[in-house]
């Protein structure tokens, strides 16, 4: 994917929480005990990624109190980032405040970090109208953070908090965890595909179907948390047959080219955060029932309905019997 040399970025939605003082949710290490929540037999290791996520977002729509520290409490993690506090706009590392242009956006990862939330803000906005917001913000951070669901570690992976509608991502995630634990696909559109991913839960939020999620069930291929998974999926998949049309705000379109290898890319990190993959990485057996978000074949079919059809209702994965 290349930008458009003359867009113009807005950074006023990414921030950089610099680096937290580490622990909070992650335990022992990468999945080791987590939250102190159960960890289906089987999927100890990189899976319990998985299921804290969705645990972490289901829990929070359906009111669940977690313990997390919420409401601005650090858990224990030390120098710790909150949106609701403006201060911290300032306080925050000055990371993104070269990231001016498309061009810009072409030479630094950062600066293409910014470009596509602009660009999924422009897409989502002219697809939802008056039902759309955006993200109150995409928030980068090494170590941990403090968010609306509570204190959270890097060993947590990307998320998407519904309490502050923002986006959480731990930069080293895609080095040290997709590539280097699961065995995921290398190249910058990975993570496109996954702030896309994590943009269409705010999405998800927005449209409601965050609440019909935590009425179906956390578990099982059909469940709830599973169709809400995959729905993001399908929703990066819109966002991507979209893109090449997205504008900055004096029209100026922001990508000049999205390639078959992009799309390859975006589909191979589906495939690699498949629970099934997950559960077999790990070492243990393949576990249709512990499963949050989907298989590594439904994860790819859903960003493929996205890209394919483009069409948003085709993303309705609650009014199907089977996804």
């Amino acid at each position: 994917m290349r930008f458009n040399p003359k867009a113009r970025l807005d950074q006023s939605r990414v921030r950089d929480a610099g680096s937290g003082g580490g622990g909070g949710m992650g335990g022992g290490g990468l999945g080791g005990g987590g939250m102190r929540l159960p960890i289906p037999t089987g999927r100890g290791g990189i899976g319990g990624i998985i299921l804290l996520v969705v645990l972490f977002v289901v829990a929070r729509c359906a009111g669940i109190d977690l313990g997390l520290g919420g409401d601005g409490g650090t858990g224990g993690l030390g120098s710790v980032y909150s949106p609701s506090r403006l201060s911290d706009a300032q306080d925050g590392s000055d990371r993104y405040a070269n990231c001016k242009t498309g061009e810009d956006a072409n030479k630094s990862q950062d600066c293409a970090r910014v470009a596509i939330e602009n660009s999924l803000t422009d897409y989502w906005g002219s697809e939802l109208g008056g039902k759309f917001r955006p993200e109150e913000a995409m928030v980068t951070f090494t170590g941990s953070v403090n968010t609306g669901c509570g204190a959270a570690s890097s060993d947590v992976g990307p998320f998407y908090c519904p309490s502050d509608e923002t986006i959480y991502l731990d930069t080293t995630f895609f080095n040290d965890v997709l590539e280097g634990q699961l065995g995921g696909p290398d190249g910058s559109f990975v993570e496109f595909y996954v702030l896309a991913h994590e943009y269409g839960h705010h999405i998800s939020n927005l449209l409601g179907f965050m609440t019909e999620a935590s009425r179906r069930g956390q578990n099982g291929p059909q469940s709830g948390s599973v169709r809400l998974e995959l729905q993001a999926d399908c929703y990066a998949g819109l966002w991507a047959n979209h893109a090449e049309s997205t504008e900055d705000a004096a029209g100026e379109p922001l990508i000049e080219g999205l390639t078959q290898e992009d799309i390859d890319q975006a589909i191979e990190a589906a495939k690699a955060v498949g629970d099934d993959y997950i559960q077999k990485r790990s070492g243990g057996r393949v576990d249709e029932e512990a499963w949050t978000h989907g298989s590594s074949e439904q994860r790819k079919k859903w960003f493929m309905v996205g890209y394919e059809q483009g069409s948003l209702d085709a993303c309705d994965t609650f009014s199907v019997d089977r996804v």
